[in-house]
């Protein structure tokens, strides 16, 4: 199945898909793929406006179902070369699209790893607050405009079905990094039927880029190996 998306592959094995936060791209992933090839399969996506992906005008083509659907073409495309599915694996907005694709296609995915990220916001009040401020920082991002609309939540999907989603899922979130990712790791860990929180002492937001990816990416190939156990 075609996908508009561009991704990078490497490697051979069981299948591994990645996906980038905000303003970001495939290539944040570099270092942990490298790790990871000589074991899996690992496909890392540039999100619709990001990398080598297209940059579409219309913000409705951003919004986090229309990013779904990308991912749900990406999966399929992997999906017709290797007979298996796949882990999906995603940091900070790609750790958020990661627990929504988990909560709105249970048993689509082997399992999820999200880092340094949350399951949004209950809270009507406090989910406007962050799109508020997503609307005031657009221009931060270093992408257009339109393509910040991925990053507004629309709803409490997630929340709504965290006890019922049962995709086994590693929560990875920095020491150093803001506690609020270290917050929501444990409140996944507290609230899911399958989530356990591993915590990487000394790393930041974008800890897989750095000299904590080789942690970063032993701790997604334990767990992906501990699927078979």
């Amino acid at each position: 199945m075609p996908t508009r998306l561009h991704t990078i592959r490497r490697g051979d094995g069981p299948p591994i898909v990645f996906v980038h936060g905000m303003g970001t791209s495939a290539a944040t992933w570099d270092h942990c793929t490298a790790l990871l090839a000589d074991r899996f399969t690992t496909v890392a996506v540039d999100l619709l406006g990001h990398g080598e992906s297209p940059v579409l005008d219309d913000p409705d083509e951003y919004l986090r179902d229309r990013a779904l659907a990308d991912l749900d073409d990406v999966l399929a495309d992997l999906r017709s070369d290797i007979d298996a599915p796949a882990v999906l694996v995603g940091h900070s907005l790609g750790g958020y699209l990661a627990l929504a694709h988990a909560a709105t296609r249970p048993g689509a995915v082997r399992a999820i790893v999200v880092l340094n990220t949350g399951p949004g916001f209950r809270d009507p009040d406090k989910r406007a607050a962050w799109n508020d401020m997503s609307r005031r920082n657009a221009h931060r991002f270093g992408v257009p405009e339109q393509v910040t609309t991925m990053n507004l939540q629309e709803d409490s999907i997630v929340m709504d079905r965290l006890a019922e989603m049962t995709t086994p899922t590693l929560v990875l979130a920095g020491g150093d990094d803001r506690p609020e990712y270290t917050g929501s790791g444990q409140y996944l860990e507290r609230k899911m039927p399958d989530a356990r929180l591993a915590v990487v002492d000394g790393g930041g937001h974008s800890m897989h880029e750095d000299t904590h990816a080789a942690e970063v990416a032993g701790l997604i190939a334990d767990f992906v190996s501990s699927l078979d156990a």
